[in-house]
C-alpha cells in the first residue's frame, strides 16, 4: 500500500496572520523612513534638502503598493477516488 506524500515544512506557505505582521512591519518601516525624510528637509540645505523632499513625497506610493503585494495562496486539491487530482471547487446551490 502506498503512503501518502506528507508535505514538507519547508514548502509549508506562512500562515496570513504573519504575512500581514510582515506587512504591517514593512509599511511602518516605510513611513518611519518617511518622517526622517521630512525631518531631514527641515535641516538639511541644497540637494540634500530637495532629495529629502522627493522622498518624503514618493514613499507612501512605495509603501502601499508593497503592503499590497501579497503572495498567491495555493489552490487546494483534493483526491479523486481514481487517484487523480483536481482542483477544489464551490459548489451550486
Amino acid at each position: 500500500m502506498p503512503r501518502p506524500a506528507v508535505p514538507s515544512i519547508t514548502t509549508a506557505p506562512v500562515t496570513l496572520r504573519e504575512e500581514q505582521s510582515g506587512r504591517m512591519r514593512q509599511y511602518l518601516w516605510t513611513m518611519a523612513l518617511r518622517t526622517a525624510c521630512f525631518i531631514g528637509a527641515y535641516f538639511f540645505e541644497g540637494w540634500l534638502r530637495w532629495t529629502c523632499v522627493a522622498l518624503a513625497v514618493v514613499l507612501p506610493y512605495v509603501a502601499v503598493v508593497l503592503v499590497n503585494a501579497v503572495r498567491p495562496r495555493g489552490v487546494a486539491e483534493i483526491d479523486t477516488p481514481a487517484g487523480q487530482h483536481r482542483q477544489r471547487q464551490l459548489e451550486s446551490r
